[in-house]
């Protein structure tokens, strides 16, 4: 099974990973896994106004903090993973990215706001489910 986990660095990623390891359908070295972490895009002023190479420099920063536990995490636990990060809506990227990847599932934790919090926040989640074609293992 090809499985992509959306990771974001915060405590849902962590009960999502805890979660993976736990059960043996989904923890297997038959599986293929890849890990994706989305970076909110600056705004095109701020990207202006300090150039590309500092940008650049940021979004890696960024992305390193949230992916290296989570490598340090599926090593420690026999996992190797492709990972990989891109830059935009998180929703709508992680769902683009698992449809052109063929991944046979996603897997995310969810935050659990609830419809009254994502009618007025708004969700990754919710935005995920709207624009996936790819099953979604939500954990809480």
């Amino acid at each position: 099974m090809k499985i992509l986990l959306a990771v974001d660095g915060s405590s849902y990623t962590k009960k999502m990973l805890a979660y993976l390891v736990t059960h043996d359908a989904l923890f297997d070295a038959k599986n293929e896994y890849a890990v994706l972490t989305v970076q909110p895009a600056l705004p095109p002023h701020a990207r202006a106004a300090v150039g590309k190479e500092i940008v650049d420099s940021y979004y890696a920063e960024e992305t390193g903090k949230v992916m290296a536990p989570v490598a340090e995490f599926l090593k420690h636990h026999g996992i190797i993973a492709k990972s990989d990060w891109k830059v935009g809506p998180a929703g709508e990227t992680i769902a683009k990215f698992a449809d052109e990847g063929k991944f046979d599932l996603l897997i995310m934790g969810s935050h659990g706001h609830g419809a009254l919090g994502n009618l007025i926040m708004g969700s990754v989640t919710t935005q995920v489910l709207a624009h996936s074609k790819v099953p979604v293992l939500l954990v809480r």
